[in-house]
């Protein structure tokens, strides 16, 4: 097997290069990198079966164990939950965790568009919808990804991974409202880990994912998804209102990587410049849900 190079990433807090640890890193390089891992990928990635078996073990008492190795990979800030980790009755219970008041803050500039999610964040700035997703070996379109028409002329799409350390909580990025019932796709369980995009270039369109239309005065109609990945038990919507204000909270993952992917309108948002400069040199920004990702463009 080849040695992979590092999943490597800008603190955006810090401006510091920094590596990531990955979970399982060996079990992504086997089934992504090898031969007999690809020729598993019916069993691994194209059921669910494995990843509700890991989910039932997740939701179980029998996995509270493992809270304690997650809390030990570099980056999982614990003091951050609302409770002790020993008082979480299963690993899910802590992996879904509410934080402590004042953790997370949404940007307050009125024209400010916040993170949905804590995670590594690439932008692609004026793509065209029914071209190819932009990642590098993508033949499906953001049309695609929505399984719907998008009427916009241009979007401008911020895709943000959750690692397992990150919070797994996710939020609305603005003031807004439903223009209809979420839609939820079936599919795959592919990674979201970029070891997995090599492999795999097309799964975010691939993957199980959730779809909501939402609008917003500021930013207009705009797309919200929830991709779900290997050992995601679960993609949970826990709002159930029509209307939102900034930074109120619309979901959580269960246990696994996972992505949110947020497709705008590039005529209403400019994104930050830094995080526009650091993914044109392919390297992913992390960042905290609620921070400023881009403006409104009056």
């Amino acid at each position: 097997m080849n040695k992979k190079a590092p999943i490597q990433y800008i603190n955006r807090s810090t401006g510091e290069l920094q590596t990531e640890t990955v979970m399982g890193n060996g079990a992504l390089n086997f089934a992504y990198n090898t031969l007999l891992g690809r020729s598993l990928w019916g069993l691994l990635f194209n059921t669910g079966f494995l990843s509700k078996l890991m989910g039932w073990y997740y939701d179980s008492k029998l996995s509270h164990r493992a809270i304690k190795s997650l809390i030990s990979l570099p980056g999982l800030q614990a003091d951050e939950a609302e409770k002790n980790w020993q008082e979480y009755g299963a690993f899910n219970d802590f992996f879904t965790r509410k934080l402590k008041s004042g953790s997370r803050l949404a940007a307050p500039a009125d024209d400010a568009l916040c993170s949905p999610a804590d995670g590594r964040v690439l932008i692609y700035p004026d793509v065209e919808p029914d071209i190819k997703v932009p990642v590098k070996g993508a033949v499906r379109s953001l049309e695609n990804l929505c399984a719907m028409p998008i009427p916009m002329k241009k979007c401008s799409v911020a895709v943000i991974r959750l690692a397992p350390v990150d919070y797994h909580r996710y939020h609305y990025p603005c003031d807004c409202k439903n223009c209809g019932e979420a839609k939820k796709i079936s599919g795959k369980y592919h990674s979201v880990n970029p070891i997995a995009f090599a492999k795999a270039p097309d799964l975010f369109v691939e993957n199980t994912r959730v779809v909501t239309c939402l609008e917003s005065k500021l930013f207009g109609k705009f797309y919200f998804i929830d991709v779900g990945a290997f050992g995601v038990g679960s993609i949970v919507n826990t709002s159930d209102s029509h209307e939102h204000q900034k930074f109120d909270e619309k979901g959580f993952f269960k246990f696994g990587g996972s992505t949110v992917i947020l497709i705008m309108d590039a005529e209403k948002v400019r994104f930050d410049a830094d995080l526009v400069k650091n993914s044109a040199d392919n390297l992913e920004t992390l960042i905290k849900a609620g921070e400023q990702i881009g403006k409104a463009i009056k």
